[in-house]
């Protein structure tokens, strides 16, 4: 008689991981008023540099991780994304830019305008007085609508998240403004109380703020090496690829004990599926499909 040998092999430390989060800056040109990472006009972009970053890309398809987002602050004021986002399909993987759509010059046109890559941005309001007041840029509202349009005109993939701040800020009709432009992907959360949505933003963020997949389906690095579950967890570091590469911090002992004091998520209803540009920790794996490009 046979007798089957389960495997009793213990998981990769990647396992189940669908995305990298790389804060590519911590420079953005808004200020808004819930943003988790602090981000904003004063914000310096960090000490990774390009090179970096590259080996960041390069750890993440090594590893066996099917997508990267490039995020900050906001990604498209590093000169490094457009290369970046080459370097990354190059190596086979999916690629998001999770931009607030103020400023897309025409080379970054180009790079998004490829198969196995797509835009997500948030958006507030259908009021553009109420829009600016939350991203603190006075015109914002004009330029991030534009550029969804033009996002959608050329047929790159888009998300787009909203995020409740309540104090009756007009959710329901930017969702249908956004729905009758033919936008389908579309997610609404709460704030969450990390950042400067905190009452005292030093304080460290309960559990309950967090994005509930936190380095169990995500990881992200910061402008500065930072490793963690995803920005909204930002607080519970395990190392920094400046001084050790993503692949090694991602099977090292301090990643394997945080993973395991942080809880799975039980539901979908996980940031964005929500969407904040803030706090944006459920990228969706891309499938690397062709898709006409104008």
């Amino acid at each position: 008689m046979t007798t089957a040998v389960r495997n009793l092999a213990p998981a990769s430390p990647v396992q189940g991981i669908l995305s990298v989060e790389c804060e590519l800056t911590g420079h953005c040109d808004l200020e808004c008023s819930h943003c988790c990472t602090l981000s904003g006009p004063k914000v310096p972009h960090g000490t990774m540099t390009r090179a970096d970053w590259e080996n960041v890309v390069e750890d993440i398809a090594a590893v066996g991780i099917p997508a990267v987002q490039f995020i900050g602050g906001e990604p498209t004021l590093s000169p490094a994304l457009v290369p970046l986002i080459e370097h990354a399909l190059g190596r086979g993987l999916a690629v998001e830019v999770y931009s607030n759509l103020t400023h897309v010059r025409p080379t970054l046109w180009a790079a998004l305008d490829q198969a196995g890559v797509r835009v997500a941005t948030s958006y507030y309001s259908d009021d553009p007085e109420q829009h600016d007041a939350i991203t603190g840029g006075r015109g914002s509202h004009a330029r991030t609508l534009a550029n969804i349009n033009e996002v959608l005109r050329r047929g790159i993939p888009l998300r787009v998240g909203l995020v409740d701040l309540g104090d009756g800020q007009r959710v329901t009709e930017a969702e249908a403004q956004l729905r009758a432009l033919g936008l389908q992907d579309i997610r609404v959360d709460r704030v969450r109380a990390i950042g400067r949505a905190a009452s005292d933003s030093a304080t460290m963020p309960d559990v309950t703020e967090l994005c509930g997949r936190c380095f169990h389906e995500r990881v992200a690095v910061s402008p500065d090496g930072d490793v963690y579950g995803c920005i909204l967890s930002r607080h519970l570091r395990t190392g920094n690829v400046r001084t050790t590469r993503l692949r090694d911090v991602l099977s090292g002992p301090q990643w394997a004990e945080t993973r395991a004091t942080v809880p799975r998520a039980m539901t979908n209803a996980c940031p964005p599926n929500d969407g904040g540009d803030c706090s944006p920790a459920s990228t969706p794996h891309v499938t690397r499909s062709t898709r006409a490009c104008m």
